[in-house]
């Protein structure tokens, strides 16, 4: 549509009206903030699930586990951090736990307690990949002399790892958008940022409206990714 047409059905240039509006000035001159902010949000994501990984793993593990004491360590964790709220959960570590223990930044803060709550997540989601994988594998592996150690890191593992891929990656897009939770501990994030410059400029809509627009951007690529690869993963 050229520029005489639009002048011609609004009767203005429609270019220069909308750049004269307050809330989008206001937007376009946050966007380099808020794109910090957002690096900042993948930060804590990615070293969150990375964290999550490593916890829900053995709590996976765990969850299988013969021996009644593991396996009730596992599921308390578990049950625990999937049945309270991750707001709740972050006031927790930040004010009440992580203080005693020497760690008081706030990112760190924020980093551990999306982390013990992805790795509840993860647990589960590893323990559902693992049962997954048909039985006669680890039968298949025993006969050929392998312990069940063994047979679990070669065998069932590599096998339980393309099932978990994709709801992987929809815990990774689930918690960069739970992120914006760290902001009442003053992580500098997207959603902190939004705040302070709504706070500055009472423009709720367009500060909040390109908030979400930038979320939006961001899970839709991941989750464009995460189709990739199931799909890739689908046909291997």
């Amino acid at each position: 549509m050229s520029i005489e047409l639009i002048q011609a059905v609004f009767g203005i240039n429609f270019i220069e009206n909308i750049t004269q509006i307050k809330g989008f000035q206001v937007v376009w001159e946050s966007l380099p903030y808020f794109l910090k902010g957002g690096i900042v949000t993948l930060e804590v994501t990615a070293l969150s699930v990375a964290m999550g990984m490593v916890l829900g793993l053995f709590a996976g593990l765990f969850k299988l586990s013969k021996s009644k004491i593991i396996y009730a360590i596992a599921t308390i964790y578990i049950d625990f951090f999937r049945g309270t709220p991750l707001f709740v959960q972050i006031l927790l570590l930040y004010f009440g736990i992580l203080p005693f223990i020497g760690i008081q930044d706030p990112f760190s803060s924020a980093v551990i307690a999306c982390g013990l709550n992805s790795g509840a997540y993860i647990g589960e989601i590893v323990r559902a990949g693992i049962q997954a994988v048909d039985r006669g594998q680890m039968e298949a592996a025993r006969s050929l002399g392998m312990s069940h150690q063994l047979a679990m890191v070669y065998v069932i593992l590599p096998q339980a790892y393309k099932i978990v891929i994709p709801p992987l990656i929809n815990e990774f897009i689930a918690l960069l958008k739970d992120t914006s939770l760290v902001s009442i501990i003053a992580v500098s994030e997207m959603t902190y940022r939004g705040n302070l410059v709504y706070a500055n400029t009472y423009q709720a809509a367009w500060v909040w409206g390109s908030i979400a627009i930038l979320y939006f951007i961001i899970t839709k690529t991941l989750s464009i990714f995460g189709d990739y690869v199931e799909r890739r993963l689908a046909t291997e």
